[in-house]
């Protein structure tokens, strides 16, 4: 119990508590890994309705006359593609092309954005980002505020939210993309929306391969939000959910999690994330490590297998043998609830990437038979 009172803790503690949620440590915070089972909560995500407690997350506001040409100066994407209320998938890379971390990035008003960050990583991006902001010419025009004490934020996922979300958030949009209704944002737009006399944030991005509305809000809200969400949302058959889920979800349909998938020393172009670099728009930070390796290939890549032997489920770290010999190693893997199969993620050398490829993945010190597939793993029916 010692260890566990020196975990960082969310607005919805005592809600997971309320609600039986099974509190485990990830990456420095005391979250709920479940509350029914994985399965149960992965089907429900699938099927209906769930809702996720990420306020670990991180939040910053980059705001000035300069805010967006240093976040391009910065980042891998294009921010000057967003519209107002637009938001985009990005990464932050260091000068050898490894990945800071993997974020989204909101353009909440013409010279106001709102950064979402992986929680492991934010005291790293806080300081990376204030770093490249006194290197950069735009430093005058910009101003960097780390919001994630102040701000706090859930996800709401799934085929049946749009049945409820309006109920939510009722009325037109107050800001970003200007809406009628929640359920008229598209995807990646954001709108402002009133809750109790302060304003709220709301998302349509989806972490989980489904449909989905993420809130930003003052962090004394959140419960607020969550409890509603949950009380409104029985008409979906809304579930709260917890950090299995979330795995399993986003492991189906290859999205990467830093630490995993992305590190310092794995670039998005090995990641297999190439769609969200822009070389074309100047210079950034990896760009050049990053051009080369789009013009003469990489050394790994990013594959998705699924299992043809069966076996245990394959886990992170385990072996990849290719021809007889080790090629590489699983950095997420699970039993997929969708498709009742071991299925992972991993990096190999470039020969041995092209789905149909025939792989081993060492379980407990035996090989059992997987293939090469081409992502996502899983595919809405």
């Amino acid at each position: 119990m010692e260890a566990t009172s020196a975990l960082k803790r969310t607005p919805l503690l005592a809600a997971h508590q309320r609600l039986g949620g099974k509190l485990i440590e990830f990456g420095g915070w005391e979250m709920p890994v479940q509350y029914s089972s994985i399965v149960d909560e992965h089907h429900c995500v699938r099927r209906a309705a769930g809702v996720f407690d990420i306020c670990h997350m991180g939040e910053a506001l980059v705001t000035g006359p300069g805010a967006e040409a240093f976040l391009n100066e910065t980042l891998t994407n294009d921010v000057r593609k967003l519209a107002v209320g637009g938001g985009q998938y990005s990464q932050m890379c260091n000068e050898r092309g490894g990945t800071v971390d993997d974020l989204y990035v909101y353009r909440l008003a013409p010279a106001e954005y709102l950064l979402i960050i992986n929680a492991s990583r934010i005291e790293v991006d806080v300081a990376w980002l204030q770093d490249r902001l006194c290197a950069s010419a735009h430093r005058s025009g910009v101003i960097f505020e780390n919001a994630s004490g102040r701000l706090g934020a859930i996800a709401i996922q799934g085929p049946r939210v749009a049945d409820f979300v309006n109920q939510l958030f009722a009325g037109p949009s107050l800001a970003g993309t200007a809406v009628a209704a929640a359920t008229d944002l598209k995807k990646n737009q954001i709108g402002a929306w009133n809750w109790n006399g302060q304003r709220i944030w709301v998302a349509r991005t989806g972490y989980t391969g489904e449909d989905g509305y993420e809130v930003v809000a003052p962090a004394e809200q959140i419960e607020d939000i969550w409890n509603r969400t949950l009380a409104v949302g029985h008409v979906g058959c809304i579930q709260p959910c917890g950090l299995g889920a979330r795995d399993t979800l986003r492991t189906e349909v290859c999205y990467p999690l830093y630490g995993h998938e992305l590190d310092e020393n794995t670039s998005p172009i090995e990641a297999g994330l190439g769609f969200f670099v822009a070389l074309d728009k100047g210079e950034f930070v990896g760009r050049a490590v990053l051009v080369g390796q789009k013009t003469n290939g990489t050394r790994k890549n990013s594959v998705a297998f699924r299992m043809t032997d069966k076996s245990a489920p394959p886990r992170p770290g385990y072996a990849i043998f290719a021809n007889g010999a080790k090629a590489g190693d699983v950095v997420s893997g699970t039993q997929s609830p969708s498709l009742n199969v071991g299925i992972g993620l991993g990096y190999v050398p470039p020969e041995f990437a092209a789905p149909g490829t025939r792989i081993e993945i060492e379980i407990r010190g035996r090989r059992f038979a997987a293939e090469v597939v081409k992502k996502p793993i899983y595919r809405k029916p």
